[in-house]
């Protein structure tokens, strides 16, 4: 009688929670953000059909860092997206897991929900977050795995499964469901904690350097930094724009013209955001500049002209701005206020 009793419990038990899961929905989780873009930009791009949850954003983050997302689980999303280096990695080309070295630089991933194009990649080929994780995942020089497989691994996993039904109310796990997943917790990574942030904020000073710089930054006449990169009421320090900043005179990579078909956008690319410059060398598309001094090198005197180079792109007959040493530095200064270390160790991005 005695088994029996709990036997009957038991059954009670389950029934009992089976009734309270059919009400079950995740919970919300609204983008924290910052007073710096409130105050100077419009909301965020959350899509409708993939809203922030806690659950669905904890999903996101485990997938980043599982290796089972590649083909023979020595990768994840993490290796050519680290934490420590702002989510890109140090190389000028990011190997895959065969051991083959891509053609373009690992972009770093902050600030991504204010991308308002949606168009993501330095040739914009991925026209929203959720696409743009969707790629890596089968592509032969990065993950080189296929969606129906990791879909099964993850299927066969004995937490997934769980894990998907807390987050998507729904334990069949799809590739849909998966890159969802991602792009809620990608969406978290927010960079808004640098000295110049601070500084906006009434927080910190700066010194006369990094003030120069700023001028300098913000000067037609002088380095005319800010059209593709932002300016203090706009602090994603990036338009989100395809330009053809002057690094080739013959194109071997044509960028967002490979994209359209148009000759018009052969050489352009998404120009990234500034932040976090002290972690994020090697520099440009293809990884080409090691340091902060030869990109500044570049846009002062080593411009190359072509068909396509932006108008933006002044002085091409001097190949560039020509800032003296001192405006260099000065500039460097400047532009290094845009680091945020925080973002680095924040644990809510730490594996």
């Amino acid at each position: 009688m005695r088994k029996a009793y709990f036997l009957v419990l038991i059954l009670w038990t389950c029934l009992g929670c089976s009734n309270d899961d059919s009400g079950y929905e995740p919970t919300p989780q609204p983008l924290d953000i910052p007073k710096i873009f409130s105050d100077n930009i419009i909301p965020p791009v959350i899509p409708t059909g993939n809203k922030q949850t806690v659950e669905g954003v904890a999903l996101g983050k485990r997938l980043f860092f599982d290796r089972i997302l590649s083909a023979d689980g020595t990768k994840s999303c993490a290796s050519c997206h680290s934490p420590q280096s702002a989510f890109t990695d140090n190389s000028p080309t990011s190997v895959g897991v065969d051991g083959i070295a891509g053609t373009r630089n690992s972009m770093p991933l902050f600030n991504l929900a204010w991308n308002y194009s949606e168009h993501f990649a330095w040739d914009g080929k991925e026209l929203s977050l959720e696409r743009q994780a969707e790629e890596p995942v089968q592509n032969p020089v990065e993950l080189h795995s296929n969606w129906d497989n990791v879909v099964q691994r993850l299927q066969a996993h004995p937490e997934y499964p769980e894990l998907f039904r807390l987050a998507f109310e729904t334990s069949t796990i799809t590739k849909e469901l998966t890159t969802k997943a991602i792009a809620q917790f990608e969406r978290t990574l927010i960079s808004a904690n640098s000295k110049f942030d601070k500084y906006s904020l009434g927080q910190a000073m700066l010194t006369s350097q990094e003030l120069n710089g700023l001028d300098i930054f913000l000067r037609e006449d002088k380095g005319d930094c800010f059209h593709c990169h932002g300016n203090p009421n706009s602090p994603l320090w990036t338009d989100n724009d395809f330009h053809n900043n002057g690094l080739d005179s013959n194109f071997t990579d044509l960028g967002l013209g490979a994209v359209t078909g148009d000759p018009n956008d052969n050489g352009k690319f998404r120009s990234p955001s500034l932040r976090n410059l002290a972690y994020t060398a090697p520099y440009m598309h293809d990884g080409r500049f090691t340091t902060l001094d030869e990109v500044i090198d570049h846009y002062s005197e080593g411009l190359q002209d072509s068909s396509t180079i932006d108008p933006l792109m002044k002085q091409i007959d001097q190949g560039g701005v020509q800032l003296s040493p001192q405006e260099k530095a000065d500039l460097k200064a400047f532009l290094l206020t845009l680091s945020d270390p925080l973002f680095l160790n924040n644990p809510d991005f730490q594996n």
